[in-house]
């Protein structure tokens, strides 16, 4: 994809300034996110465009283009780079405690998914690598919100765009795992089998998760057995 075909996607004349670019992006995902919109040409589309959108962020801010703002920073987005935030309290000790080192307890405010955190992979693009980076924290809150059906949604898009990368090959076999073992918790049991044998046919070396997928196999008769 090349710079005049991301201005197209984006709607926007070559050449269009920094805010331009990003005020598109967020007109264009507020009407094909998949959370507005669970079309799967649409959330293939919002797949483009954000890669669109993040190759011409980086574009136009390494080479100062920006009709508006002319110093905008060339440092990647604060939200690219985000990191879990960790908290960190330290007990001072009572007169009891006296001679005792203080305790100190490490908090991390949120607990990622089971998923492994995305890795550099020197095969990838920038523009592929900044797309999976995104998907994998948008991922990361779909599962915490237990928005399943949206996350499978959004990774299967992934798996088309990179179908040979390994690691979103686990993220999908997670995914379809997590949804299973939620479909027991709601009584469907038929589509809950489907997703978890789904999920071994995705990922089948993952011993990981081959024993997760067993113990919901095995909470998935109990269940039946019970209801007999």
């Amino acid at each position: 994809m090349n710079i005049a075909d991301c201005y197209r996607l984006l709607g926007l004349r070559t050449g269009a300034s920094y805010e331009d670019v990003k005020a598109s992006y967020r007109r264009l995902a507020r009407q094909l996110h998949p959370d507005v919109n669970p079309d799967q040409q649409a959330n293939e589309k919002f797949i483009q465009v954000t890669e669109a959108y993040r190759f011409l962020l980086g574009v136009v801010s390494r080479s100062g283009i920006n009709e508006s703002s002319p110093q905008v920073s060339q440092s990647r987005p604060q939200s690219e780079v985000a990191k879990p935030k960790i908290t960190v309290t330290r007990k001072e000790p009572s007169a009891a405690e006296n001679g005792v080192k203080p305790k100190v307890t490490v908090t991390r405010k949120e607990d990622p998914p089971k998923a492994s955190p995305v890795k550099p992979d020197p095969k990838l693009s920038y523009v592929d690598q900044q797309l999976k980076q995104a998907s994998y924290e948008q991922l990361q809150q779909l599962l915490r919100e237990k928005r399943f059906p949206r996350a499978i949604a959004l990774v299967e898009g992934l798996a088309q765009r990179l179908p040979t990368d390994p690691e979103i090959r686990q993220w999908q076999g997670i995914i379809y795992q997590s949804w299973g073992r939620q479909l027991i918790q709601e009584k469907q049991f038929d589509k809950a089998r489907l997703y978890l044998k789904k999920a071994l046919r995705t990922d089948p070396h993952n011993r990981s998760l081959w024993g997760e997928v067993e113990k919901d196999f095995r909470r998935l008769e109990q269940v039946i057995y019970q209801r007999k």
